[in-house]
């Protein structure tokens, strides 16, 4: 988390926001063979948690089970150049958005993991175009052969930092340059963060 305060947030509902529209983060724990990280989806029980699985040959599967981990997320970034300020004597930055989640991961049952599975997959299924495809339509074979293969995880939730560093500190027109030439490089995303977050 960025140390300055004017970066952060409280808001919940944009944090099960960013959950829901970023989806992948990735998971980080001190093991007994030093510090590892796992890439995996994510989604968002509504009540404080978040759900996951990973292969059970990752190095994190073994160790997670009750322990304290940390996930992170990666929202929209770019540089922001200095061609945007009205005084070009400065240095460039980056704008970012992050949000990090520390809490406790228990081990789900395998009636957990599959009710993630079918969840996760209802979710991005319906964000494609098109007849969905629908995980009955896995052979018993294939689908058993990725129960055997994954494990899944559950963390609850007990410390939300965000970083939101959206361009604040500048004034309201050259926020509106920044958000404009991330918007013309082709960063959409972003631009329309700084527009609406970074108010």
């Amino acid at each position: 988390m960025h140390p300055n305060p004017l970066f952060r947030s409280d808001d919940r509902q944009l944090f099960e926001t960013l959950i829901d529209q970023i989806g992948f983060g990735m998971v980080f724990l001190t093991t007994p063979d030093g510090p590892r990280v796992a890439h995996t989806p994510l989604l968002s029980t509504g009540d404080g948690a978040v759900q996951f699985h990973l292969a059970r040959g990752n190095a994190l599967t073994r160790h997670l089970d009750g322990a304290t981990a940390l996930i992170t997320l990666n929202g929209p970034d770019a540089y922001v150049s200095p061609r945007w300020y009205a005084n070009r004597d400065t240095v460039p930055t980056w704008d970012y958005v992050a949000l990090e989640l520390e809490g406790r991961v228990r081990r789900m049952a395998h009636e957990g993991l599959e009710a993630f599975l079918h969840a996760a997959i209802a979710k991005h299924e319906a964000r494609i175009e098109g007849e969905p495809w629908r995980a009955e339509e896995s052979s018993e074979a294939t689908w058993g052969g990725l129960f055997r293969g994954i494990a899944g995880f559950e963390m609850e939730v007990q410390a939300w930092r965000p970083t939101l560093k959206l361009s604040q500190k500048k004034s309201p027109e050259e926020r509106a340059r920044i958000a404009d030439g991330q918007e013309a490089a082709g960063r959409p995303a972003l631009a329309a963060l700084i527009r609406s977050l970074g108010a």
